[in-house]
């Protein structure tokens, strides 16, 4: 499963404090059991003084043969463990889609 693969990459790459990986192909217009779209929740010492950009291209390589075959749309929200505890956990909501003829 794309899931544990993409759990496992940011897992080794990055040793999180907290990982969540989410589905979020059910919200799409896809068919039904689709791995294609991800929310990810990277909270990692590794993140400490870089920016959000620099953090989002790390993961963005550690995924990336994924990115290339198997994955449509990343949804990425990586923090230290700072900005982890200033939001008291709250992971962003998605927005809801809007494409694929809605």
């Amino acid at each position: 499963m794309i899931q544990d693969l993409i759990e496992r990459k940011l897992q080794a790459a990055f040793n999180p404090i907290h990982l969540d990986v989410q589905n979020e192909s059910f919200m799409h217009n896809v068919p039904p059991g689709s791995e294609s779209h991800f929310k990810v929740v990277v909270v990692s010492e590794g993140f400490e003084n870089k920016r959000l950009i620099a953090r989002h291209r790390a993961i963005n390589d550690a995924l990336s043969e994924e990115l290339e075959n198997h994955i449509h749309a990343l949804s990425i929200h990586a923090y230290t463990e700072l900005e982890w505890k200033e939001l008291n956990g709250a992971i962003p909501a998605s927005p809801k889609c809007a494409g694929g003829g809605h």
